[in-house]
């Protein structure tokens, strides 16, 4: 567009020299002559213009010129104040993140994802993938592995074991691991009935041996223990099972108030923490997730279409008619919102203004001429066109009267 002005301004400097020499051979030169004239007139005082706000005209240092160059420290300064004051003070944040269904509008993206990754889609995924390669992973794996070892290190389980078994004895859901305990003991009993006539044989005496008795004796005990087994599996009172799930009980109230027990399951637990195997698992636990996050990074559309997809846009119908959840997620947001603002606000208006201080004058110039020099080429265009009509308007009044 600068060049469109510009041969615009030098078309009606050429109209008008050319006009001048031809002189009054016909009315219709003066018109052209007039309209050449004040169009030159106007195209040059709004290139005047225009050029004096980015540098000096013709290189001469006249007063008023170059007006953005020399006030590029005032224009740092006023546009971080209007940038703190209009957008990154936490009022005007709260203000606008009320307006914001930021619930609404994940809950429609999640309920029904645009297809194909698109270009912030893409742009995200590619970003996380980079990122979990680029990190070094025997210094995030240890991080990661330190802090869920603090964690627990943190955690007494003990009580939580005994609010979690107490929970299970309320509402019945101890009698599955009751069975299952009757059942281990079944296993445990048919695959050891040569240690039980074993035992029974070394303790009997020469002459219960002789007769055969102790085979029979520990025919006995096989048969009374296996009876007892189906018993305690098939009747739901049955006395053993009283005294099960009265152990259960206790067991349940001494982890949750007995220092003893309580003291031992911890030294357990930090043993446990420290175990070379334990934590050789939590290595591949770890590789495992990093793997499985990088496969959602390069390939997100694959893992919403598996059962990651489907619960997600489950949650975004959720979030949808919920609105409870959706107010809370709102709430959430806009105290995000609200707290960086407060938080970083004045470093992020900092950063604007040291930023444009930084650049020179030949930099601010050139990415402002760049933003909005199109506008101001139009600008030379309308006053050379605006400046030629005035002058075709003038001379023909003057031509009238």
């Amino acid at each position: 567009m600068r060049l469109v002005a510009t041969g615009m301004l030098v078309a009606m400097a050429a109209l008008f020299i050319a006009a001048r020499a031809i002189g009054p051979v016909h009315p219709v030169v003066g018109f052209i002559r007039a309209f050449a004239e004040a169009a030159m007139v106007g195209g040059l005082a709004d290139w005047f213009a225009v050029t004096a706000l980015f540098r000096h005209p013709l290189g001469l240092p006249i007063p008023h010129t170059a007006i953005i160059p020399r006030n590029k420290d005032r224009i740092a300064g006023t546009l971080a104040a209007f940038l703190r004051d209009n957008f990154l003070t936490p009022g005007v944040v709260a203000r606008r993140m009320r307006r914001v269904d930021v619930a609404g509008a994940a809950g429609r993206w999640l309920a029904n994802p645009p297809q194909g990754r698109g270009r912030i889609g893409t742009g995200a995924s590619r970003l996380a993938a980079d990122l979990l390669e680029s990190l070094d992973q025997e210094r995030l794996g240890g991080m990661v592995k330190g802090m869920v070892a603090n964690r627990l290190h943190a955690i007494e389980i003990a009580p939580l074991f005994g609010q979690a078994l107490t929970a299970a004895i309320a509402s019945d859901r101890h009698v599955p691991l009751l069975d299952g305990m009757i059942r281990w003991a079944a296993r445990i009993l048919d695959s050891n009935e040569h240690l039980i006539r074993e035992m029974v044989h070394a303790r009997a005496g020469g002459i219960m041996r002789w007769t055969g008795l102790d085979e029979t004796l520990a025919n006995k005990i096989i048969a009374g223990l296996e009876k007892l087994i189906v018993d305690m599996a098939e009747d739901p009172d049955h006395p053993l099972r009283a005294k099960a799930e009265e152990g259960l009980a206790t067991l349940a109230h001494d982890l949750q108030h007995k220092p003893e027990l309580r003291a031992k399951v911890e030294a357990f637990k930090n043993e446990m923490l420290e175990n070379q195997a334990f934590q050789s698992w939590t290595a591949g636990l770890w590789e495992t997730s990093r793997a499985a996050l990088l496969r959602a990074a390069r390939d997100p559309e694959r893992v919403m279409a598996g059962r990651l997809g489907d619960a997600l846009k489950q949650f975004g119908e959720t979030i949808q008619h919920d609105r409870r959840l959706a107010d809370t997620i709102n709430r959430f947001a806009r105290r995000t919102a609200v707290g960086a603002a407060a938080d970083y606000g004045d470093g992020i208006v900092k950063l604007v203004s040291e930023t444009i201080k930084g650049w020179d004058a030949q930099t601010v110039t050139g990415r402002l001429e760049n933003a909005v020099g199109k506008d101001l080429q139009y600008i030379r265009i309308n006053g050379t066109l605006v400046g030629g009509l005035v002058g075709l308007t003038i001379h023909a009044v003057d031509t009238l009267l």
